[in-house]
């Protein structure tokens, strides 16, 4: 009988046989000294990281497809899409949650003819989706549209198993490289100070599931995806995780934490950052939003309209700083700002590859903008 584990054995173990990811040959502006190789800082922490290869030091985060904040019809995202490819993306990251899987399956859709081995995908667990013949618009808070769908919660070993069976379903693809557990955080306000409740189910199930699945050759690694450091702490203490989705923890606006204190616990145990929501939900871009929710501080407006002051001096666009800040650090292995037309997606990658001044970095630091101890303008 083909139990859930043989199905995604089976589905996935014939395309990780041949599907090492192979970095492009794309210049990375980043992490370089003035002579253009890489600081040492930046090489010792990738030789001493864990086994997870990304094909470059960004990618494309998987909200805009799953129709967040506004509704993007199919041609829009996969005209998104394909400026990605075209732009030299090679890491995906999606979510089950993100439109209650129509983000899965509109870069399933896409990448469907593509060579497996060309591209990472990284998608994430924790919620079952079922059918749900009464779904009304509009009540899925930051997701939009028709999405038909309703969840719950399953952070156990058979809900990680259930999770993957589904995401490759919808994804319609071989594989799945690296698997984040979602949301298992005290900001979920489904969860709330029950968040340690569900950590302790997933300590047992889905932690143990996803390390046996990375041992099996099933997925490439696995970690948490989450908006807040206490989550990612505890899993380091009570789990093997090979890479962490942090979400909106090291930005340019936001970063002293992670800089002292979470980042430091990653490194000793190697593990790497994904940065997620590098760009604060579009604050960086210039739009009058920050983060996932409603609200905009008035500090960080202050903050940003210095900051933009700054970079106004060398010509170099507040995204660009951004983006530039969060990549820069030795844990991090990528970011990933999302995308929902064309044209983002070509200007963020166009900021991954332009230099940013010295004296903007150190300007900044001056000024009391960043952190005196961001690793930036090595």
């Amino acid at each position: 009988m083909t139990t859930r584990r043989t199905f995604i054995q089976q589905a996935a173990v014939i395309a990780t046989a041949g599907s090492a990811i192979v970095p492009r040959e794309v210049p990375a502006a980043t992490n370089r000294k003035p002579d253009g190789t890489p600081s040492e800082q930046h090489q010792a922490m990738s030789i001493l990281s864990n086994t997870v290869t990304f094909p470059q030091n960004y990618g494309l985060g998987g909200v805009g497809p799953g129709n967040g904040w506004h509704t993007n019809t199919n041609e829009q995202i996969d005209q998104t899409l394909q400026a990605a490819w075209e732009a030299g993306v090679r890491y995906y990251d999606t979510s089950p949650f993100y439109g209650y899987g129509l983000s899965e399956r509109r870069f399933g859709h896409f990448l469907f003819e593509k060579d497996r081995a060309e591209y990472l995908l990284s998608t994430k667990i924790g919620r079952i989706f079922e059918a749900d013949p009464t779904f009304e618009p509009g009540s899925a808070g930051l997701w939009k549209g028709p999405l038909n769908f309703k969840f719950r919660y399953d952070y156990t070993a058979d809900g990680v198993r259930r999770s993957l069976e589904d995401s490759l379903q919808r994804l319609g693809l071989s594989s799945i490289d690296i698997v984040f557990v979602h949301d298992l955080s005290p900001d979920n306000g489904d969860l709330g100070d029950r968040w340690t409740e569900q950590f302790d189910v997933a300590a047992k199930g889905a932690f143990p599931a996803l390390t046996k699945m990375r041992e099996e050759g099933i997925i490439k690694g696995w970690g948490l995806g989450v908006n807040r450091p206490q989550p990612i702490l505890k899993a380091l203490e009570v789990a093997d995780p090979d890479v962490m989705l942090v979400a909106i923890q090291y930005t340019l606006f936001e970063h002293e934490d992670a800089l002292k204190n979470l980042f430091p616990a990653m490194a000793a145990k190697k593990v790497k950052a994904i940065i997620g929501g590098p760009l604060n939900g579009g604050f960086a871009a210039g739009l009058d939003r920050w983060n996932y929710g409603p609200g905009l501080p008035k500090d960080m407006v202050e903050k940003r309209n210095r900051i933009k002051a700054v970079a106004d001096q060398y010509n170099v666009s507040l995204s660009t700083v951004a983006l530039q800040f969060a990549v820069q650090h030795p844990v991090v292995a990528a970011v990933i700002p999302g995308a929902s037309r064309p044209e983002q997606v070509k200007e963020n990658v166009q900021s991954f590859h332009t230099d940013v001044p010295a004296a903007l970095w150190k300007t900044l630091k001056d000024e009391q903008l960043i952190h005196p101890d961001s690793p930036v303008g090595t």
